[in-house]
């Protein structure tokens, strides 16, 4: 009798431990409907709310609240699935009884007769097999959710978690994929295509089997029509209607180099980026990266065509930033000719040396203490010798000559080599160095190399740097995310630091400089007709790195070109030849689209201008009209070095 006890014992624990673990997961299946927080596609937009990508993991799902469900949506969805939907407590018992009959005569489960309550349920979080047990738990949560929520509440769910073929999640996913609309925008027959894709989807996905989609579709107008929800009017238009489709890539990435690195600028601060349903709100204009990336690629074709045999077309590459003077949003960024080819973002992540597009930031220095445009420097040969490993360095201008002296205007009018490091001697290697450290350089070379940028900078950080000069003297962050907007609704908002470098008056002497390097200099590929336009070439040793940078009153261009694997380019590519003209090329393109954009760079006060032989000299109280020239010097006894 005590044996008998104790497995009777055993056994009604064994029971009530059963019954305790399927109330435990009934609960716990129930919880995940009932507290649905589904995984949400991130959009990212440009700054006119065009849409820029779809970012997500395994679920591309766009959520839509049931006020903004249209009527037409749901009653299609119930004339289908479930006529008396808001009747029953989540089971349909006639419809049980009218499949089980089917069923007994078949000899084997061939209908169901699942409520859409059952249906959310089998979708989220039960499988298909058409199994007893299955079946038991499906009614048991049936009438759980249904004691929980509103059947609004089961219909919002529904819509938003179904999978509607295609890589498409939610009826909202959907209807943007399949058709380029909103809900609201749907026709019937657009309605019923959708509605009638959840019993099969891929079997009914439009984009693979349209006859068979369009016949689907057809039985939901149909039943629509017999039920009287729809007019004969509507139901002869919507059988004979053949809608377009659209078979889009599901992310529909039209900025790959951008999405990137916004993603990798957002991916520590928001862990759920491609699952958290975030709108991204970035600075960049889609038409105007359209337009960076062709200019980009005309310089690139023009290299190709001159270079000939010589081209390494799986080396050479190119990347172009363009950024908004004032405000530092990025307007377009292009890490690559082609990104199917190479996704490594050249614009962001290369470090390549500057070369001579650097000199502007040694001559400002030069006019901030004191110098003048008219101020003249030594350009001439000399040979450094380094007194720790005795090695020589004897650097050369471009053209292999000197012009003795020459004015700092013209010395970068005409990017003299000689004369910006006899410049950097005068000014105390050391002073500069700390100075430029001070204003955010990075890995600068503690030798007078520096004078010719011998040191790696990326393209986007270097348009932060080269903001200062049309900034009058303030230095701006490039600013590539405005905002991000989570799925509860709440906003962040982002804005880009600034550093003060110099003064406007000091600025614009610079911002005259670097005009004439565009007038006469060796960016005149850079002219462009109607607007004035300043800006630096940089040619690195060999062609290696060859550069434009560039800006208008409104924004600049920084533009670079060289191989991946850092050898050098034909003899005779430099910035003025190879990057000046895909400048040329963005900026009258500019002009057109934006044809209020200012024209003229404004002088600020403190700056004064006087004629020298027909052409005006600007000066300031910091940098002075010199009192003497080369001509007086001469005549008191010769030049001293």
């Amino acid at each position: 009798m005590k044996y008998i006890m104790t497995i009777l014992t055993m056994l009604g624990f064994a029971v009530l431990m059963a019954i305790i673990f399927l109330y435990a997961q009934i609960r716990f299946d129930a919880y995940k409907i009932i507290d649905y927080t589904p995984k949400l596609t991130t959009q990212i937009y440009d700054r006119n709310g065009e849409l820029v990508a779809n970012l997500f993991d395994d679920e591309n799902r766009l959520y839509v609240d049931f006020k903004d469900i249209p009527a037409r949506v749901i009653e299609a969805l119930i004339a289908t699935e479930d006529t008396s939907f808001f009747e029953h407590n989540g089971i349909n018992i006639e419809a049980i009884f009218r499949a089980l009959i089917k069923d007994i005569h078949a000899m084997k489960m061939v209908e169901g007769a699942s409520t859409i309550t059952q249906q959310l349920i089998k979708n989220t979080v039960l499988t298909r097999q058409k199994t007893l047990t299955r079946k038991l738990n499906e009614a048991i949560l049936a009438y759980t959710v249904e004691s929980s929520l509103t059947k609004e509440q089961i219909l919002e769910r529904y819509f938003n978690h179904v999978y509607f073929g295609h890589g498409y999640y939610g009826i909202k996913t959907a209807a943007q994929g399949y058709f380029n609309k909103t809900l609201d925008a749907l026709t019937i027959k657009e309605i019923a295509m959708l509605v009638g894709l959840p019993k099969a989807p891929s079997s009914y996905d439009p984009t693979r089997h349209m006859d068979l989609s369009l016949s689907r579709a057809n039985q939901v107008v149909n039943r629509l029509y017999t039920l009287g929800w729809i007019s004969e009017a509507e139901y002869t238009k919507a059988t004979l209607e053949h809608p377009m489709v659209y078979d889009e890539t599901l992310t529909r990435n039209k900025a790959p180099y951008v999405v990137d690195e916004a993603i990798k600028s957002l991916g520590a601060e928001y862990e759920d980026i491609k699952k958290g349903g975030y709108k991204i709100y970035l600075s960049i204009d889609l038409k105007l990266q359209q337009l960076a990336h062709e200019s980009l690629n005309v310089g690139y074709k023009g290299m190709v065509s001159r270079l000939g045999k010589d081209v390494n077309s799986s080396e050479l590459n190119g990347a172009m930033v363009v950024m908004e003077n004032g405000t530092g949003n990025v307007l377009a960024l292009v890490g690559g000719v082609d990104y199917a080819k190479s996704s490594f973002n050249r614009a962001t992540q290369s470090k390549r040396q500057p070369g001579s597009s650097f000199k502007p930031f040694l001559y400002q220095k030069a006019l901030d203490w004191g110098y003048s445009p008219l101020s003249e420097i030594p350009d001439i040969s000399r040979t450094y010798v380094n007194s720790e490993t005795d090695e020589t360095w004897t650097p050369k201008n471009y053209e292999n000559d000197f012009e003795g002296l020459i004015t700092l205007k013209e010395a970068l009018v005409h990017s003299r080599n000689l004369a910006t490091i006899n410049l950097l001697s005068l000014l105390g290697l050391d002073t500069v160095y700390k100075e430029l450290k001070k204003d955010g350089f990075k890995s600068l070379t503690m030798d007078l190399s520096i004078a010719l940028g011998s040191f790696g900078v990326s393209p986007l950080e270097y348009s932060s740097f080269y903001s200062m000069f049309p900034n009058y003297g303030v230095r701006t962050d490039p600013l590539l995310v405005k905002k991000v907007i989570n799925r509860q609704g709440v906003e962040k908002v982002y804005e880009a630091k600034t550093q003060t470098i110099t003064s406007p008056k000091q600025s614009y002497l610079m911002i005259d400089m670097m005009k004439e390097v565009v007038k006469r200099g060796t960016g005149r590929n850079a002219q462009v007709p109607g607007i004035e336009i300043a800006g630096k070439t940089g040619t690195t040793n060999s062609s290696v790195d060859v550069w434009f940078c560039g800006f208008s009153p409104d924004i600049e261009v920084i533009t670079w070109y060289g191989n991946d694997n850092n050898t050098p380019l034909k003899k005779g590519e430099t910035g003025g030849r190879a990057a000046a003209p895909a400048f040329k090329h963005f900026m009258t393109k500019y002009v057109e689209l934006h044809p209020e954009t200012t024209r003229e760079f404004k002088m600020p006060e403190g700056v004064n201008a006087r004629k020298v032989d027909g052409t005006t000299e600007f000066f300031t109280d910091v940098s002075p009209f010199p009192k003497t020239n080369t001509k007086q010097l001469k005549e008191e006894g010769g030049l001293i070095f």
